[in-house]
């Protein structure tokens, strides 16, 4: 022991003799019942219904409880299991996250592969530990740049065996793992990787990551596949095959719940969805001959971790055993059940208005994901829903892992929810919530026939239903959109890339590549594709001869008409009233005119404030001008005032108590001055004057019960900015 150790060994010691701790007792502090503290928020809520104030019912048929029980939980509670252990319910790692961090995946989406080369390397410089590349529409779907629509939408263009020489550049594979999404197969994508790769002088048994798709994710999100499930089954077993003979690191099954989520799914059914799914993987590869181990050893989820915190965390404890229960029944072993999630901020609970909010909802979202337990997470930029992210909002997406991990300390704890009374009873609800609905999807026949019969699309749309309904009612709040609207707000520029230009780089780019290849021996090579022999090996050469990831896609055809279902199309929670707001402003930019709502508030501002401060901000959700006042202390001065404003509505704002008195004088007074103008009344007429308000003249309310959605549509129907 050194000499420093020795002194700090004498001071501590020193110490715990000088500290004494004095006995507190704590007999004053009696421990109040629950019957007490219920009493206790009954008092606070004034009336208020206790059980719809205090239970929060959610989306997944779940209630919460405002409080929970070690009594009510003691069965349920994990007191014999650890991390890594068992049914994986705590943890697929024994030691979590203390021997390795999660891995931090930055999405790179720049167009040209040269420029999204820069990105992968500058943000692994910055922290990023995975290379996490996003490929753009066309290339998912095996187009070439030359040939398509929109080259670069959503992602980056990549055609040749060039552009992923050049992708992939100086990138450390042998360090950091890959994770590039491939659309329905990831044979092509996969080979190109690998083409690059070997001429690059690279083993591909170093590789690690995922490099994959699913055809049947791609179905639920287009509608139909490029070929049917079978012929594409064969390729996603022939790149399987290779990757295990070849770059055993490398995962090529990728399911997406995006493409539930998006759509407006609950947290049940995104994963019970996503488990069948991969189920049908997992049936689909054994029936080609591999086992269960070596099916399930291929699957990565990514999970979209959506606005409620504690069900984020419950879902992923929840599919941890259920996914091994799953892999179980195929005869996987235990290390072939650990479940493997990639997770990502769900973009369907992200906003155009207001995005900074982004980052909150954003860090809310991770925060869950790594309490759950993932593997991986990509943090998406504030300013996803309107445009590709920049260096501030991919620095700050970034950072906030960096944070989390090493200033917040979330590396140490191994599974921090175990044990909690909330999160326990909610894992076991969900969990059982998933099971019922896998088992419905399973009792369909499958994932497959299921979607055929519309089964998923038809529950979720019903769930989308519930949540624009409940945002019409602003019982569920967004802040800036349908809640406390920032009307100084000026929209992010939505940089729109310029598709005419990155065709005409692009193309040209794909001819100086061509122009020295042999055309014949090219021919040659591709139309050994699918014959004898392995199809990877047959594709990987096909791009060494200078075949562009069309040809290699066309090769691989069958031409079999593929199964065609109903997609699910991707929505926002906010797109409803981010739509309408955006029609008040483009109208007030092309008419520098506006609807006009007058308050007519009555008396001092004591007596009309509260009603006042509500119906302006209910009336500026829909971006539409509000003119207030300190109030009038007669209904004529009102109504003189309200018909020199020229209002296209009028909103009379008093007390109950006062309303008998100047709702019968006032109302028809706005009407003679504003004949064209709607009169509404804040706050809700009781059942004894309802009528006698109606022949004064009221046509509507506004109050919390009232349809946000629907009044704002009615006013700008009559200011003529919709049909």
């Amino acid at each position: 022991m050194s000499e420093g150790e020795m002194d700090l060994q004498a001071i501590l010691k020193k110490a715990e003799q000088q500290t004494v701790f004095p006995d507190v007792p704590l007999d004053e502090f009696a421990p109040p019942t629950y019957e007490e503290w219920k009493d206790a928020c009954i008092a606070l809520l004034k009336g208020a219904p206790f059980d719809k104030k205090m239970y929060t019912k959610t989306y997944e048929g779940i209630t919460f409880s405002p409080m929970y029980f070690r009594a009510t939980t003691e069965d349920i509670l994990p007191k014999d299991s650890f991390p890594g252990m068992d049914d994986f319910l705590r943890g697929a790692s024994p030691s979590g996250y203390i021997k390795a961090p999660w891995g931090i995946a930055q999405s790179c989406d720049l167009t040209m592969p040269q420029e999204n080369n820069k990105l992968l390397i500058h943000e692994q410089e910055k922290g990023s530990t995975v290379y996490n590349i996003r490929l753009d529409k066309a290339t998912l779907a095996c187009q070439d740049a030359n040939e398509a629509d929109k080259p670069g939408e959503e992602g980056c263009s990549v055609s040749t065996l060039d552009d992923m020489h050049t992708l992939l550049s100086d990138l450390k594979l042998d360090k950091y793992p890959l994770h590039i999404y491939t659309g329905a197969s990831a044979l092509p994508t996969l080979s190109l990787v690998m083409a690059a790769v070997q001429s690059s002088g690279i083993k591909p048994e170093t590789l690690k990551g995922v490099i994959g798709g699913n055809p049947v994710i791609e179905l639920v999100e287009k509608g139909k596949n490029v070929e049917n499930l079978s012929s594409l089954y064969d390729e996603a077993y022939a790149a399987a095959k290779w990757c295990q003979q070849n770059a055993p690191e490398v995962k090529t099954c990728l399911i997406r719940s995006d493409v539930f989520s998006r759509g407006g799914a609950n947290d049940v059914q995104e994963i019970a969805y996503c488990l069948a799914v991969a189920t049908d993987y997992m049936r689909a590869m054994m029936e080609r001959g591999m086992t269960a181990d070596e099916a399930a050893q291929q699957i990565m989820f990514v999970f979209s971790m959506g606005a409620n915190f504690f069900m984020q965390i419950a879902k992923l404890r929840a599919v941890r055993p259920i996914w091994a229960q799953i892999v179980e029944a195929f005869g996987g072993s235990q290390d072939a059940q650990r479940i493997h999630v990639h997770g990502k901020p769900a973009l369907f609970f992200k906003t155009k208005y207001d995005p900074y909010v982004n980052m909150l909802r954003n860090t809310s979202e991770m925060f869950s994901g790594v309490v759950g337990g993932v593997e991986s997470f990509e943090n998406a930029t504030f300013d996803e829903p309107i445009r590709k992210g920049d260096e501030f909002s991919r620095r700050i997406a970034r950072n906030v892992q960096i944070m989390l991990q090493e200033e917040f300390g979330l590396l140490q704890p191994i599974d921090p929810a175990g044990g909690s009374w909330a999160v326990e009873s909610l894992t076991k609800e969900i969990k059982e919530k998933i099971w019922a609905e896998f088992q419905v999807v399973e009792g369909k026949g499958g994932i497959v026939p299921a979607l055929e019969e519309k089964y998923p699309q038809q529950q979720i749309a019903d769930i989308l239903a519930q949540r624009f309904k409940k945002l019409e009612l602003r019982r569920d709040r967004i802040v800036g959109s349908n809640m406390y609207p920032n009307m100084t707000e000026k929209r992010l520029d939505a940089r729109p890339e310029d598709f005419a230009a990155n065709k005409k780089v692009r193309s040209q780019a794909i001819a100086d590549y061509e122009a020295d290849m042999d055309k014949d021996f090219q021919q040659q090579v591709l139309q050994k594709i699918g014959k004898e022999g392995c199809m990877v090996c047959q594709a990987i050469d096909a791009f060494k001869a200078g075949a562009t990831l069309a040809m290699v896609r066309q090769a691989l055809n069958n031409n079999t008409a593929s199964e065609v279902v109903e997609s699910i199309a991707p929505h926002r929670w906010s797109e409803r009233y981010e739509a309408l707001r955006m029609i008040t402003e483009d109208y007030k930019a092309a008419h520098n005119d506006n609807v006009k709502i007058f308050l007519a508030n009555m008396g001092p501002i004591p007596q009309h404030k509260a009603r006042a401060d509500f119906t302006t901000g209910f009336l500026q959700v829909g971006a539409f001008q509000v003119m207030g006042n300190n109030g009038f202390q007669t209904v004529e001065e009102a109504a003189q005032a309200a018909g020199e404003s020229g209002a296209d509505a009028v909103v009379i704002c008093s007390t109950d108590a006062t309303y008998p008195e100047i709702v019968p004088a006032l109302a028809p007074k706005l009407h003679e001055v504003l004949p064209k103008a709607i009169v509404f009344l804040a706050g809700a007429a009781p059942a004894d004057l309802t009528e006698t308000y109606k022949e004064a003249g009221i046509d509507e309310y506004i109050n919390v019960r009232a349809n946000c959605y629907a009044i704002l549509q009615l006013l700008q129907k009559r200011k003529g900015m919709i049909e």
